[in-house]
């Protein structure tokens, strides 16, 4: 079976708790020019973003490339989070402090200072405000919810089939109590990261995409009406002068798939046409999931992993409309 068009029957039992987050880091950028100076480098608008509120933005290089992605999470006038994959920390905090210059901004690795948690199910609905909310319902995305210098942001959430099940990424000071919930494994964080259909960006992927291949502007993650950026121009022709040619596609595959891994089409085997963002098992134990980009001309001539003749990738409906549907 390559589809979940029967609902996994312990998909919500499974996807319920708190999972540890050892792939993710913080830099933590301070100052009364924080905000400023990461509205001027990232994809999204930083100055406005409400204290205690959070968004997606990519961090790119001149040539519009994605060298790094965070949830960014405005903890005070003058000090903004950037949760990032850790891979990539070292490498981003040395690349954003050469942009500082005279700007009042000082950017540390706070990784040590905050303990990071993904929420699912019941112990994401139960740290978010407002009504209870319902079993297949889910806040909406980067609404975020403080708690005593904790801060509770909503993720999109993971869609398989009928089920949506609701994501948090949990931020707290070291010390402080988690949030109430049974241990849920990585892999199945994973997972249920794959089926929301949005990731961020890691070593093996490190600028291999501009945004919009991985559906950024789709999901919250380029404001194409702020300032400049490094990459701006390229981002913004991109999505305004139609050369957007790649995409990413939630696929299911029978065999694992890595991160930064080529995938091929029959009619061009001689040469790769999409790379592996992110991929996981699933839960069931009937194969992978995997977010893939790749040329829209060859999503429609079909792909396979390893060669051209490799096992077929069957496209899987993704979770949200890309904006160009919208």
């Amino acid at each position: 079976m390559n589809t979940l068009t029967e609902p996994y029957p312990q998909l919500t039992a499974v996807l319920n708790g708190t999972s540890p987050l050892p792939h993710l880091g913080v830099i933590q950028a301070q100052g009364e020019d924080a905000a400023n100076f990461l509205h001027n480098q990232l994809s999204n608008d930083v100055l406005l973003l409400p204290v205690g509120q959070s968004r997606l933005a990519a961090f790119c290089s001149a040539k519009g490339r994605m060298q790094a992605s965070f949830v960014v999470v405005k903890t005070a006038p003058d000090t903004v989070l950037l949760v990032l994959s850790l891979d990539l920390l070292a490498q981003t905090l040395k690349r954003l402090s050469m942009f500082v210059l005279r700007a009042k901004v000082k950017l540390t690795d706070a990784s040590g200072q905050w303990a990071l948690r993904g929420l699912l199910g019941d112990s994401a609905r139960t740290v978010l405000s407002g009504p209870a909310l319902g079993p297949t319902s889910a806040a909406a995305p980067w609404q975020t919810v403080a708690f005593e210098g904790a801060y509770a942001v909503a993720l999109y959430p993971a869609v398989a089939g009928e089920i949506q099940v609701p994501r948090v990424l949990w931020l707290a000071p070291q010390g402080q109590a988690l949030p109430a919930g049974p241990e849920v494994a990585s892999a199945l964080w994973q997972w249920a990261e794959v089926m929301s259909g949005v990731t961020l960006v890691s070593q093996p992927v490190f600028e291999a995409f501009v945004p919009q291949m991985l559906n950024y502007e789709s999901v919250g993650g380029v404001n194409f009406k702020k300032g400049c950026y490094p990459g701006q121009e390229v981002v913004a022709r991109s999505q305004f002068r139609g050369t957007l040619k790649r995409r990413t596609a939630l696929v299911h595959s029978p065999v694992a798939l890595a991160a930064g891994q080529d995938v091929f089409t029959p009619a061009d085997p001689e040469q790769p046409c999409a790379t592996v963002v992110l991929s996981a098992a699933r839960p069931d134990g009937q194969g992978f999931d995997a977010l893939v980009s790749g040329t829209l001309e060859s999503l429609q001539a079909g792909w396979h992993a390893g060669t051209a003749d490799g096992p077929v990738l069957t496209v899987q409906p993704l979770p949200y409309a890309l904006l160009a549907d919208v």
